[in-house]
């Protein structure tokens, strides 16, 4: 890789302030270029706009023997590299990268200009909405578009191999994944990547969703830790003490799966996404949220009961998947182990007896833990001889179609996991989903399972959000980057 302008730095916030001067004046010529594209200058040289490239060279005198961190060192000596992209968003995150490397391994980091050119729309998203054909031919000859030949995830898959005198990769994802996913979460959920915070919870039914809308509109009110709650349109409810006023227009037709937003300053809050119902969106969002680096996502949805002891309302702590989604089979095989994360089990559990009140036995008499099944046939119950089977076999407690994804997804991008389901039909044993079934279990059962959520994340909050990155989730070559 060809890096012009290379510099050292040993201070985070100084390589940092560098890796941020480059982006904004690649971002500040795309934007003047492309002002005069629309005034009619419509030749000239490609726009010369690049992203920056943070590098560090290890030698084998550097290597961290004895700490053996999780996260933040490099487990072989050699030269890694990564281009950033959106240092106003990332700023918290790359500067704690940064002083790891730095105090793990004893030597600079290099900051300078990589040979990516930043594509057009990941700086001015509307630039090719009112062009003609004629314009975008002409366009291709002075901006970069995004190049999906050169976006992939073959370096969370563990399947990218560096040419030879490349920098072995020192990040997850290349300044143009993640470029590439910020377009998509406005684009799926109807909020900016901005307002997502690092603990983040999935759910596949909307009342969970008016129940947490309630909740954040009054915790927004309440003056408390909490100083916005955010909504599709980018619709703000700030915290009175703030002295903002309600902003941002609810879109007319709510996007495909809808984001809000429980905001805390140092983004320690709470999303809430109703991914709705099925593993393909469950896969397409986290692919995307997962650029974000989240400490954790947790799923709170409902399931189908499998044993004859469950009753409706009670619960289903997952600590293992039988994986029947597919929809990642490629990207993780289906013989790839998805582990249960001790630290999030252990907070769900206690959140559980906390919300509850129950303990001991009688805990165990609404809590189960076992195994849980995700299928892409949302009509399973149709294959009941096929299955049964392998609902034994497995020792399968429940089922339902995106939580064994959102683990697995977990597990791929090194993001923390887990599951607590509600029970909400037994098809097994003759309980079908009716609706009037359905409203009463409704009614009593989802504003406790989200304080379940709730109390969760706040336990792992408490706890600290160091622990929750542990070296479970990384492989024997790891990029750098947590």
């Amino acid at each position: 890789m060809t890096i012009r302008d290379l510099k050292t730095f040993r201070d985070a916030d100084a390589a940092l302030q560098a890796v941020t001067g480059i982006y904004e004046a690649s971002r500040q010529a795309i934007r003047a270029r492309f002002e005069r594209f629309l005034a009619g200058e419509r030749s000239g040289a490609p726009v010369d706009a690049c992203y920056p490239y943070l590098g560090i060279t290890v030698g084998l005198e550097n290597i961290v023997i004895e700490e053996r961190p999780a996260f933040g060192s490099l487990a072989y000596s050699g030269t890694y590299g990564t281009t950033l992209t959106r240092p106003d968003l990332f700023a918290d995150y790359y500067r704690e990268q940064i002083d790891l490397l730095l105090r793990h391994h004893k030597v600079p980091v290099e900051v300078g200009v990589s040979r990516r050119r930043i594509p057009l729309p990941f700086v001015i998203e509307q630039a090719t909405a009112a062009l003609t054909q004629r314009d975008l031919l002409a366009m291709e000859n002075v901006f970069t578009l995004p190049d999906l030949s050169a976006t992939d995830d073959a370096i969370a898959n563990g399947t990218y191999l560096a040419a030879a005198g490349e920098p072995l990769p020192l990040a997850l994802f290349t300044a143009e994944r993640v470029d590439f996913a910020l377009q998509r979460i406005f684009h799926y959920t109807g909020t900016d990547p901005e307002h997502f915070q690092r603990f983040m919870l999935f759910t596949n039914y909307q009342r969970y969703v008016e129940e947490f809308v309630s909740l954040g509109r009054q915790q927004a009110r309440a003056g408390g830790e909490y100083v916005a709650f955010v909504e599709p349109g980018n619709v703000t409810w700030p915290n009175p003490q703030t002295g903002a006023e309600v902003s941002g227009e609810p879109p007319r037709y709510l996007p495909q799966m809808p984001a809000y937003h429980l905001v805390r300053p140092d983004k320690l809050g709470i999303t809430l996404v109703n991914i709705g119902v099925g593993p393909s969106n469950a896969k397409t969002i986290t692919d995307h949220l997962a650029v974000l680096r989240p400490h954790c996502w947790l799923m709170i949805g409902h399931c189908g009961g499998l044993r004859r002891s469950q009753k409706l309302g009670d619960y289903a702590l997952a600590h293992a998947y039988v994986r029947e989604d597919h929809v990642l089979d490629e990207d993780l095989p289906p013989w790839v182990p998805v582990p249960p994360i001790a630290e999030i089990q252990v907070a769900l559990q206690q959140a559980a007896m906390n919300i509850t009140g129950l303990k001991g036995a009688d805990l165990k008499t609404r809590l189960r833990t076992g195994t849980v099944a995700s299928t892409d046939n949302r009509n399973w119950e149709l294959r009941y001889q096929d299955l049964y089977r392998r609902f034994s076999q497995s020792r399968a407690i429940a089922i339902d179609m995106e939580s064994a994804t959102i683990a697995a997804n977990g597990f791929r991008l090194r993001v923390p996991y887990g599951t607590l389901l509600c029970v909400s039909d037994r098809p097994l044993h003759g309980e079908i989903k009716m609706s009037s079934m359905a409203n009463a279990f409704y009614r009593e059962s989802v504003k406790q399972h989200l304080q379940i959520g709730l109390e969760a994340i706040r336990i792992l909050r408490e706890a600290g959000t160091d622990q929750l990155h542990s070296r479970k989730l990384r492989s024997f070559d790891e990029p750098g980057f947590r």
